[in-house]
């Protein structure tokens, strides 16, 4: 009867072992996954970063244009009031 009894705990202890063996798998595909997720995030930020700095620098292109036009139109006797 004793030996049914550590044999049973032995088959439990075994299903165990193969259980925990599966959840650390999952767990290192899911770190993997959130590693990805991490660098597309870095990624897309990094372009936002660079789509905002050339946003910038055509307002300012914008803003150089705006001057000229202004001093064109003052020469020529065009400005308004």
């Amino acid at each position: 009867m004793a030996d049914n009894v550590e044999n049973l705990i032995l088959e439990h202890l075994r299903a165990i072992r193969a259980d925990i063996g599966g959840i650390k798998d999952d767990v290192r595909e899911i770190k993997h996954r959130l590693t990805s997720l991490e660098a597309a995030v870095a990624s897309i930020r990094r372009d936002n970063a660079n789509l905002y700095g050339d946003m910038v620098d055509q307002h300012a292109r914008y803003d150089r244009l705006a001057e000229r036009i202004e001093r064109i139109e003052h020469r020529l006797n065009l400005a308004e009031g």
